[in-house]
């Protein structure tokens, strides 16, 4: 489907196409696993920005980036179920568009934290974050099932595995602040969390310009 690629060395799996479908027919219930997917990853969408407005951190409002480019992802998966390049390439823009701004929104909230923050309240930050990783192990199994051959299989665990590196980073996030008594461990995730989003949003840029230039030519 070639919407989205994946470097090995950027260390994040979103600008690579989740829904990679296995050559032939579409398999039975592969449309309900990823609307199940895409359910569960924005509702987590909207938990960690809650959690993270409500315990003042800025590592889970990064974490959250996360699940809102898998919910776009999953959105994209059901939509190419039947559109063509263009129509892909366009729906990209947009999500790569919304990972920026998302991105730019938390370095500059960390940015403000870091003059005139409280420190962020441990516990919320933990809690949401054990449950972001159920939830992503969660959908991993489920995706699992419906992976053919060895580079779908290889491209759902590398971004599952991304996801959770990002939900771990949280869980030390407030395990550091909880030690040092400071917001410092919350806002360094952050920013290294949103610098992930924002390489992945341009990489995904750069493709889906690359894709509309050939589609439409």
């Amino acid at each position: 489907m070639g919407l989205h690629h994946h470097h090995a060395g950027d260390g994040h799996g979103h600008d690579h196409d989740h829904g990679a479908l296995p050559d032939g027919p579409v398999p039975p219930g592969y449309a309900r696993v990823l609307w199940i997917a895409l359910v569960v990853n924005a509702l987590m969408f909207l938990v960690e920005v809650a959690a993270g407005v409500a315990a003042g951190s800025v590592s889970l409002l990064a974490d959250a980036i996360d699940f809102a480019g898998d919910a776009g992802n999953y959105a994209l998966s059901l939509a190419v179920l039947s559109l063509g390049l263009v129509a892909r390439a366009r729906a990209a823009l947009f999500k790569a568009a919304c990972m920026l701004l998302f991105g730019v929104l938390v370095l500059a909230r960390a940015g403000w934290s870091a003059l005139a923050g409280d420190v962020p309240e441990p516990l919320t930050m933990g809690i949401v974050g054990v449950l972001a990783l159920v939830a992503n192990v969660a959908v991993a199994a489920l995706l699992y099932a419906y992976r053919e051959g060895d580079a779908n299989m290889r491209s759902v665990w590398l971004c599952t595995r991304n996801d959770a590196i990002g939900n771990l980073a949280v869980l030390l996030a407030a395990v550091g602040v909880f030690g040092t008594g400071t917001r410092w461990p919350d806002l360094l995730v952050a920013a290294v969390m949103a610098g992930l989003a924002l390489s992945a949003g341009l990489a995904v840029l750069r493709q889906a310009r690359r894709e509309l230039a050939t589609g439409s030519a």
